[in-house]
C-alpha cells in the first residue's frame, strides 16, 4: 500500500511534454493540456511543450534533445501510442531508451482495465530511462492522460511517496556515464 509521508518536504520536478499528432494544433490539445495542467497542479516545473506529428525521428529527435536538458528530468508524451501505421511514438521512446520500465506499461493497463475493460489492450504505453531522464509514452486521450498521472505518475513523482519513488533514485539514473 502506497502512502504520503507528510514528514518529508515535497520536491518539485521538471517536466516537459511533447503531443504527438498529425491532426491536432497545440490550441486543440486536451492531453497535453490535461498533462500540463496536472503537473502545475502537483507543484512541479513545466520546463518545455511541444507539439510534432508521427514521425519516428522526429520525435526521437525532440526525445534526445530533452533528455540532454538539464533542465528536464521527466518527458511525458502523449499521442501515438496505439496500433494503426502511424502511430510510431512507441517506437521512437525505444529507440532513445537505455532501460525500459517494464512495469508501467503493465500498471498502466491494470489502471485502464478498470475504467474501458479489455479495450486496454491496444494501449502500448510504456516508459523507460536514458541519459538520467525519465520517458514515459502515454496514449493520446484526455482520460488516459488523467489516469496515467493520477493513478501512477503523481505518486512515482512525489518524494513523499512511500515504500518508494523515482525522485529519490534520479540522482543515480545516470552514474553508469559517471565510471570510470
Amino acid at each position: 500500500m502506497s502512502r504520503i509521508d507528510e514528514s518529508k518536504e515535497f520536491v518539485p520536478v521538471r517536466f516537459a511534454v511533447l503531443t504527438v499528432s498529425d491532426t491536432r494544433s497545440v490550441e486543440e490539445d486536451k492531453s497535453g493540456d490535461t498533462l500540463c495542467d496536472r503537473i502545475k497542479a502537483a507543484g512541479h516545473d513545466l520546463a518545455d511543450r511541444d507539439l510534432l506529428p508521427d514521425e519516428r525521428d522526429l520525435i526521437a529527435d525532440r526525445l534526445r534533445t530533452w533528455c540532454a536538458d538539464p533542465e528536464i528530468d521527466v518527458v511525458l508524451s502523449t499521442g501515438g501510442t496505439g496500433l494503426t501505421g502511424r502511430d510510431v511514438t512507441v517506437e521512437a521512446h525505444r529507440d532513445v531508451y537505455e532501460k525500459e520500465i517494464d512495469a508501467f506499461g503493465t500498471v498502466f493497463t491494470h489502471v485502464s482495465m478498470a475504467k474501458i475493460g479489455t479495450s486496454a489492450v491496444q494501449s502500448r504505453a510504456c516508459g523507460g530511462v536514458a541519459n538520467g531522464t525519465f520517458l514515459f509514452a502515454l496514449p493520446g486521450s484526455p482520460g488516459a492522460c488523467k489516469d496515467a498521472w493520477d493513478e501512477i505518475l503523481s505518486l512515482q513523482f512525489d518524494y513523499r511517496h512511500r515504500p518508494c519513488n523515482f525522485v529519490e533514485i534520479m540522482p543515480r539514473l545516470d552514474e553508469h556515464l559517471r565510471r570510470k
